[in-house]
């Protein structure tokens, strides 16, 4: 038999009976959520890029041949050293981030390195290539080494033209700032198009491989003596599913999406060294932090889905000339070619924001945007943290993958 009182009182205990069973929930729900969601965001106050043509802000035009128009139509609406219609992948990481887009080290004109500075170009290897521009068929001078030595230069110079003070003081980013970055990679697929377009064979550039990725890492090092501490480290694209592939090897067994199946495997084979070296660089530098980021994936899957994503065309050059992908190496984006005596422009397709390729090698604005928002999540990272919290180590085991 329940008293008057108790009767009183019954509200004022199940609503008590409720919050005590609300906080019970709320801590266990805590408790077996993901570590990522327990950590504090990064503050980055500068980026520093190393790689090649995918991030380029501006290194190889201001050293040997900048792009024309149409480069640049889609966002700047004019060329300004990026090889794509607009945006890059490195552009969105900055803009994500509060931070300007990089001005590139090589360009003397209206730079600005107070939040970072980019050491990409254009054909940037990790081994010293064999051809270097103004070389036909070579490559970037600037290689790994070589955008390390920049970055040496960089840090110890930009400390003595802020003591001075002046006018471009303000332009250089302060000291503290070297250790509080994030350094960004993404170079190593122009190591494997070397070895392509070489005449070696499959076979031949897959066992190059071990050779390539030590010197990666031995770079990666000496950043992280200069004060270095986060790391975020794309893997190459799926270069079997590009034109300037497919064109060059049309004989090349194709897979479902109709990529070159050895050409991207040999990208697969660079991938799992790559991450197996990183795997390696948080034992050896335990106080960084390392992301592993799957590019190759993201990549691969517009090319395999095009249509689930809104892009059409996926192997086709949006910017190019002839054949069955819109590519031809000798009349390429931005220039003027003669056929049966007429003057014709190689310029850009219709809509660039429904494409994935911009000129048979670089990604239009609208695929690197996507890659970008797919890899930010953290949902292709090792550990799988987004992009604002990368400062954190995967020290903490429950945050990496299996």
């Amino acid at each position: 038999m329940i008293s008057i009182s108790t009767m009183d009182d019954y509200p004022a205990r199940v609503a008590i009976s409720l919050f005590c069973s609300y906080i019970l929930l709320l801590r266990i729900t805590c408790s077996t959520v993901s570590p990522a969601l327990a950590l504090e965001d990064c503050e980055f106050p500068a980026i520093f890029n190393f790689g090649d043509s995918n991030s380029d802000t501006g290194g190889l035009a201001a050293s040997f041949y900048p792009p024309s128009t149409p480069f640049g139509e889609t966002y700047f609406h004019m060329p300004v050293g990026r090889f794509s219609d607009g945006r890059l992948i490195v552009d969105f990481l900055a803009k994500s981030l509060s931070r300007p887009y990089l001005s590139a080290y090589l360009d003397s004109l209206g730079t600005n390195f107070s939040h970072g500075a980019n050491f990409a170009t254009w054909a940037s290897t990790i081994r010293l290539p064999h051809l270097i521009l103004p070389l036909a068929d070579g490559y970037s001078p600037f290689y790994l080494d070589i955008q390390y030595l920049q970055f040496l230069q960089l840090k110890s110079r930009s400390q003595l033209i802020r003591q001075r003070g002046g006018i471009y003081a303000s332009l250089m980013p302060e000291e503290e700032y070297f250790s509080k970055a994030l350094y960004t990679f993404d170079i190593g697929q122009n190591d494997l198009g070397e070895g392509i377009f070489g005449n070696k064979t499959i076979q031949e550039v897959s066992a190059s491989v071990p050779d390539i990725i030590p010197g990666f890492s031995a770079n990666i090092k000496k950043i992280y003596d200069l004060g270095a501490r986060t790391f975020w480290i794309h893997n190459t694209g799926p270069i079997g599913c590009l034109p300037y592939v497919l064109v060059r090897f049309p004989a090349a067994d194709k897979d479902e999406a109709g990529c070159a199946k050895a050409y991207n495997e040999v990208c697969q084979h660079f991938n799992q060294e790559l991450k197996q070296a990183i795997v390696q660089l948080r034992k050896d530098l335990p106080l960084a932090a390392f992301t592993s980021v799957d590019v190759y994936s993201v990549k691969y899957s517009l090319f395999k889905e095009p249509q689930k994503y809104g892009f059409e065309l996926p192997l086709v050059s949006c910017c190019g000339y002839g054949g069955k992908y819109n590519y031809n190496s000798s009349a390429g984006c931005g220039t003027t070619i003669t056929v049966n005596g007429s003057q014709i422009f190689v310029g850009s397709c219709e809509n660039p924001s429904t494409r994935l390729n911009w000129d048979g090698i670089h990604y239009t604005e609208a695929a690197a945007k996507f890659v970008f928002d797919k890899i930010s999540t953290g949902a292709y990272s090792d550990p799988p943290l987004p992009l604002k919290q990368a400062c954190h180590s995967s020290r903490n085991k429950n945050l990496e993958k299996n």
